[in-house]
């Protein structure tokens, strides 16, 4: 039987993000700057038989569950504040026949105020947790739809680590459309999944 792999072509598994697949970079002189935001380019193999589409959910655990102390001069996030999971990129109903999607095809640069959720070439694209971060903020606040990149506190004490999954399901559709997020999509998944893999890098803006 051949086992259901995922592979990211930018970094070894489990090693530092490049700064092009982020959200955020570090600066010299305001602490972060906006990067390129590239996806990057993910693929898979080995699904097993019966797979109809798949799903691909980028979460981060480690973001903190307050922001009192975020990118605040003069503090630092402890290590030990509870984290919560933050989503990058909810996509779902990604027809069997697509082994993967290519570099900066979902997402290329930031895009103020989001950019559009619903059908791609290569599946239904949901929003990531940019929506809320930014909710209310006039010039960045609007729906963050498909991947937006790492942008971890720039004062937090612990690295940040991004967990690509990819998920074969044994349906063709979860049937979610409009704003859902990876919550919804997870609760879809967890019920029609043949098989998982994942693939995992680092990310930190702190000095």
């Amino acid at each position: 039987m051949t086992e259901f792999t995922v592979t990211i072509d930018g970094w070894a598994d489990g090693a530092p993000i490049p700064e092009k697949y982020a959200f955020g970079k570090k600066s010299e002189t305001d602490h972060v700057a906006l990067s390129d935001n590239l996806n990057p380019a993910i693929s898979w193999s080995g699904a097993p038989e019966g797979t109809k589409s798949f799903a691909i959910i980028c979460h981060d655990p480690d973001v903190p569950s307050s922001g009192e102390d975020v990118n605040q001069e003069g503090k630092t996030v402890p290590a030990d504040l509870p984290r919560v999971d933050f989503y990058h990129w909810v996509v779902v109903d990604v027809p069997a026949g697509v082994s993967g999607i290519g570099e900066g095809a979902a997402s290329s640069g930031v895009t103020a105020k989001g950019k559009p959720t619903g059908a791609r070439d290569y599946g239904v694209a949901g929003i990531n947790d940019y929506t809320g971060w930014f909710a209310g903020d006039p010039d960045m606040g609007g729906d963050y739809g498909d991947y937006d990149g790492p942008c971890p506190p720039w004062n937090d004490s612990i690295v940040h680590h991004y967990h690509f999954t990819v998920y074969a399901l044994d349906v063709e559709s979860l049937g979610l459309s409009g704003n859902f997020g990876g919550g919804d999509a997870l609760a879809k998944i967890k019920q029609h999944t043949l098989a998982e893999a994942g693939y995992m890098g680092t990310y930190s803006l702190s000095a």
